[in-house]
């Protein structure tokens, strides 16, 4: 007899524990990087942050497209998004370190960058400490928010109330605009800034697709991980994957478009303010990271993706998942990393550091691994306290008998 409760299944508790293993080692690890290479740890701490940032918001962000949009793909689902959505407490606190890393990531917190750089003094009344920590609050306050009122409206929904489907369609409408809006300026801040010479109108989207992208990636694991087990191997199907493939193809391809547009306009345009953000990127080694991401987060995963097959095949999926999250780590590690060399803040590194061009820092690995294992830890603590079915969602049965359109 079929399982209706769509409990977690009880070896969750295992992969929640070796996750919270890894990640205490991954800290213990930070933090010898904190006391021996202070500058380091914020840069890999930042990259590392934004990495599993991207999964919980770009997991929300796929959510409320599933309530506007509906569909059998989010609705088997939906528990992962919701419980990835639900880390976001857990990011907050983890921003911390930024926080006091402040003077290492950003010269426009040196008051004498500031009153020797004529640009920084006019950005100054958008770039001052008090105002950028403002904007951050309001940024963690406004994501909380919606993830807290959409899971609780969803648990509200599994009880019988199921006038709330409807709350969760409309908050999700206005929560894609404010989603667009927030990390659009969550990109400024954090990352653009530690260059604020340079700008780019297309940076937020370059940061949205990629967050679509690494939490699709992430979907799939998960996905993979509950189809072959009770009680989703009764619901999760070939065309499940499909759904999930067709998607992660988009994604790639967004990825690639905003990526290609940005470095066309920069091109033509040929401004002495634009272009030394691909200068960088095209010495002292760069210029290899920059193949590598053409070839193995756009070139490779299309060409896998166009297959049918492949997308259908959740063992042969999960391969180019794991893929592309270990590429959306050298993406963001390629966003950021060069920006320290064209901000000139390799000068405040400490003794024995490394100094400009490609390198990888131990640091570089400990802090995802950290903040990763932690994360992992907090999502699987989420997921198992619900079931793993919105079991009262009206549109639950014909999501479960759509058997997939191409």
């Amino acid at each position: 007899m079929a399982d209706t409760s769509y409990a977690p299944p009880a070896d969750i508790d295992a992969r929640r524990t070796a996750a919270l293993v890894a990640g205490l080692l991954g800290l213990a690890v930070c933090a010898v990087g904190f006391a021996v290479a202070r500058d380091q740890f914020f840069r890999a701490w930042l990259i590392a942050y934004l990495l599993w940032l991207g999964v919980s918001l770009g997991s929300m962000g796929l959510m409320m497209i599933h309530h506007l949009s509906g569909g059998s793909w989010g609705m088997v689902v939906r528990r992962v998004f919701e419980a990835a959505s639900r880390t976001l407490p857990l990011m907050t606190v983890l921003f911390v370190p930024v926080w006091l890393g402040m003077a290492t990531l950003y010269p426009w917190t040196h008051p004498e960058h500031v009153a020797a750089d004529e640009i920084l003094q006019h950005k100054a009344a958008y770039l001052n400490t008090p105002f950028f920590l403002l904007r951050a609050a309001f940024y963690f306050l406004g994501w909380n928010l919606i993830a807290l009122f959409l899971s609780r409206w969803s648990k509200a929904q599994d009880e019988g109330d199921t006038a709330v489907t409807r709350k969760m369609q409309r908050l999700s409408g206005g929560g894609l605009v404010f989603y667009a809006l927030t990390i659009t300026a969550a990109a400024v801040d954090w990352v653009m800034s530690i260059n604020p010479h340079w700008f780019s109108t297309l940076y937020g989207f370059i940061f949205m697709g990629g967050q679509g992208l690494s939490a699709l990636a992430f979907v799939i694991l998960i996905a993979a991980f509950l189809s072959k087990r009770a009680p989703m191997n009764d619901v999760l199907k070939a065309n499940h994957f499909h759904d999930f493939g067709k998607l992660t193809l988009a994604f790639v391809m967004l990825w690639a478009y905003f990526q290609f547009s940005q470095y066309l306009l920069i091109y033509a345009a040929n401004l002495v303010e634009e272009i030394p953000y691909y200068i960088t990127r095209t010495t002292h080694g760069w210029q290899y990271v920059a193949l590598f991401l053409i070839l193995c987060q756009f070139i490779l995963p299309f060409s896998l993706l166009l297959s049918r097959d492949l997308k259908r095949a959740s063992n042969r999926l999960v391969i180019v998942a794991i893929g592309l999250l270990v590429m959306r780590f050298i993406d963001l590690y390629f966003l950021v990393s060069p920006e320290f060399d064209a901000a000139g803040m390799n000068l405040h590194m400490e003794a024995g550091e490394h100094e400009g061009g490609f390198f990888l820092h131990w640091l570089d690995i400990a802090a995802p691994v950290g903040i990763g294992g932690i994360w992992v830890w907090m999502f699987f603590t989420q997921l198992r306290q619900r079931p793993l079915l919105p079991i009262r969602d009206p549109y639950l049965q014909d999501a479960l008998e759509s058997t997939g359109g191409h």
